[in-house]
């Protein structure tokens, strides 16, 4: 069997991923406010209220302290001569081989929060798939995607 890849995406990574959860956790408590408005209004029991603060604290705790520390453990990449090896995954490990030749085009993208921390995701297309390479520093993305961009040329050109 293969060595897992070797290539980590960068720390700050964990910062923008918890502050993400954080948002929408921010969402769901909203959420649940207007479930206790309802249970207040309706004369509905009070353990709905109860349930749904319990729920959304659990799952807070969950996606903003714990999600993003096995994320960031899990997720590698690696880039080789021909095929891109990615692995992420959670509870799940997934392990992707892109091969060079499928490579149709490879770009940079960031959003307010991973601009904020300087970061950018590497997305790689394929005639069927887009696979990412997430959270990386932007200096590093962007020769990545140039480096990888180069590979697919030379595949392309050898076939």
């Amino acid at each position: 069997m293969r060595d897992a890849p070797k290539h980590r995406i960068s720390e700050r990574a964990l910062k923008v991923w918890k502050l993400s959860a954080l948002i929408q956790s921010i969402i769901f408590l909203a959420a649940a406010g207007g479930l206790a408005y309802a249970v207040y209004a309706f004369d509905f029991p009070i353990w709905i209220t109860i349930a749904a603060f319990g729920l959304w604290l659990v799952f807070s705790i969950v996606f903003i302290f714990i999600t993003p520390k096995i994320q960031h453990r899990t997720w590698r990449y690696e880039v080789h001569e021909n095929e891109i090896d990615i692995q992420s995954g959670l509870f799940i490990v997934t392990r992707v081989i892109v091969p060079m030749v499928r490579v149709q085009h490879v770009n940079t993208k960031q959003g307010p929060l991973l601009r904020k921390h300087d970061l950018a995701t590497v997305t790689v297309s394929t005639a069927a798939t887009v696979h990412e390479i997430p959270a990386l520093d932007v200096a590093e993305a962007d020769q990545l995607r140039d480096f990888i961009s180069k590979l697919a040329r030379v595949t392309e050109d050898d076939v």
